[in-house]
Order: structure tokens, then sequence, then C-alpha cells
């Protein structure tokens, strides 16, 4: 959650993604997929950088230390996981929403 987000008086909020669960993702794409997800950990980077964020050897917000700001081929599997996770999602939404992704 970024420092922009408020609580609100709304308590029951209940998040409701687009169901992708019937959605593939075919496997002509999944180079695309790694290249997005590479791409989304680098801009992670660079915003972090320019809020002040430096390397530490763990999270901590106070000192505004990450271990993660290395480079993605760098990245622990998880780590990799989660801006896979993110990537593979955004591309079942695209897919599912009708969308027809082609290399030119």
């Amino acid at each position: 959650m970024t420092a922009s987000c408020r609580y609100n008086s709304k308590p029951n909020y209940s998040p409701k993604p687009i169901d992708t669960s019937k959605v593939e993702v075919p496997s002509e794409l999944l180079d695309l997929a790694e290249a997005l997800a590479r791409n989304v950990h680098e801009n992670w980077a660079v915003e972090r950088i320019k809020q002040g964020w430096k390397l530490g050897p763990e999270r901590n917000d106070a000192k505004m230390e990450h271990p993660c700001l290395i480079p993605y081929d760098e990245l622990p599997e998880e780590e990799k996981d989660y801006d896979r996770n993110t990537t593979m999602e955004t591309l079942k939404v695209i897919l599912g929403l009708g969308y027809v992704l082609e290399k030119k």
C-alpha cells in the first residue's frame, strides 16, 4: 500500500478481481510474460530508488532499505514468481476480455 492510501469509512471492502480461472495463456506468450515480469521489477526498482530507497540486507521501512533492489536475474525465484504471477494475471485479464496479442 502506498502512503497515499488512506483509511476510509467502508470497512467491508471485498476485492473483486476479474475471474481468470478459465483463461489459459498460450505457450507462445510465455517469453512475453517473462519480459513483462522483468519490466515490472525494473519499474518497481526505479520508483523505489526515486523515493530514496537503497539496497539493504532486509526490508526496513524506517531506513528505506530493501534486499530486492538488485537486477531481476539476481532475485530469488520466489521474488521473480511474485512478478511473474502479476504478469500472468494481467495477460489473463487481457485475453479474457477478448483482446488478441500477436507479435509483429
